[in-house]
């Protein structure tokens, strides 16, 4: 898990550089399409930060759900997952 959260927020830390760097394209009026290049590679490595959040949500949180037994704690878990997958393809 410790692995999976630093390479997390190694991610978060690039992404904030990447957003800031935006901020300072659009401040010098630099062309549009060198922005939008850059905001591609920042959606791209938010996905890229989604899975791995997601990957530790099901190694971790899903996987002791389903080892306690407990119906309710595996359906809570399935339900978030499910409205999670509900919000991203909207």
């Amino acid at each position: 898990m410790k692995a999976n959260k630093d390479k997390t927020l190694d991610r978060l830390s690039r992404l904030e550089g990447q957003v800031r760097g935006v901020a300072k394209m659009v401040e010098t009026g630099r062309y549009c399409m060198d922005i939008l290049a850059q905001t591609a590679a920042i959606r791209s490595a938010i996905l890229g930060v989604e899975k791995l959040v997601l990957e530790n949500h099901a190694e971790h949180c899903v996987e002791t759900a389903i080892r306690s037994g407990d119906p309710e704690e595996q359906r809570a878990k399935f339900d978030e997952l499910i409205g999670l997958l509900q919000k991203a393809s909207k």
